[in-house]
């Protein structure tokens, strides 16, 4: 896969690095959503039906949309969100590392907890960024360059109320024409979650030069940023706790 190729191959080679210069730029104009009836950049509209403010204790909610790097990498930017963690659900293998999950043969999806304050930020507005920013909805098993069931779209609800509102978004959104293929967004109960190896969380942060990226994951977070002022944080809340003396 391509994030592979570049991320561990060292075999960069210049004509790759043009490449990838000339790809950034174009792309850090629009949002990735090759699969919008309308390729102009804008905010998806809101839902219909979300989930009560709730002025109690942090809630979570967990996303899958490809590799966790990027998706991971937005929610740490969007204000009120107290923790984003990459790592694997939705499989049937206990304590899975990234190899294997990477195999397909788990049943596990690259995904990112996010944990949140519903009194100041509701279920429904993470789930209108996720769709506007972090991925294309339309696209079977795969997100951009990485293909595989692990790399599915898929919302995984930790309460009725959440499940409600996904399946009520899915429809108004299918219902809205808003993309010009079906939408291939899963939604189940979330089950077990198995926060992935260190040197995946906070990549985007720790890595913005690096390649993939530069290609894929930087535009979404600048799309976050431009659609969603009243929503962006900076700097990004984190997993890693920063260097003594940092």
């Amino acid at each position: 896969m391509i994030r592979h190729a570049i991320t561990r191959s060292g075999k960069r080679s210049a004509a790759l690095i043009g490449a990838v210069a000339l790809t950034t730029l174009a792309l850090l104009a629009v949002p990735l959503l090759s699969g919008r009836a309308d390729s102009a950049p804008a905010a998806l509209p809101a839902p219909a039906i979300d989930v009560p403010q709730d002025g109690g204790k942090l809630q979570t909610a967990v996303f899958a949309g490809g590799c966790f790097w990027g998706v991971q990498g937005v929610f740490e930017h969007v204000k009120c969100v107290t923790q984003a963690v990459s790592g694997y659900t939705g499989g049937h293998v206990a304590n899975p590392g990234y190899e294997l999950v990477s195999s397909g043969s788990t049943g596990h999806a690259e995904s990112v907890r996010v944990t949140f304050d519903p009194a100041r930020v509701s279920y429904g507005k993470l789930l209108q960024i996720f769709f506007s920013v972090a991925l294309d909805p339309t696209q079977v098993d795969g997100q951009g360059p990485d293909w595989g069931t692990q790399y599915r779209s898929e919302l995984f609800v930790t309460s009725p109320e959440q499940e409600h509102v996904a399946r009520a978004y899915l429809g108004q959104l299918q219902a809205a024409h808003v993309f010009n293929r079906p939408i291939a967004t899963r939604v189940d109960p979330a089950g077990a979650f198995y926060p992935a190896e260190g040197y995946h969380q906070d990549y985007l942060m720790l890595h913005p030069d690096a390649a993939y990226i530069a290609m894929y994951d930087l535009p979404k977070v600048q799309a976050l940023q431009a659609l969603f002022p009243q929503n962006w944080q900076n700097p990004p809340v984190t997993v890693l706790k920063p260097a003594s003396g940092s």
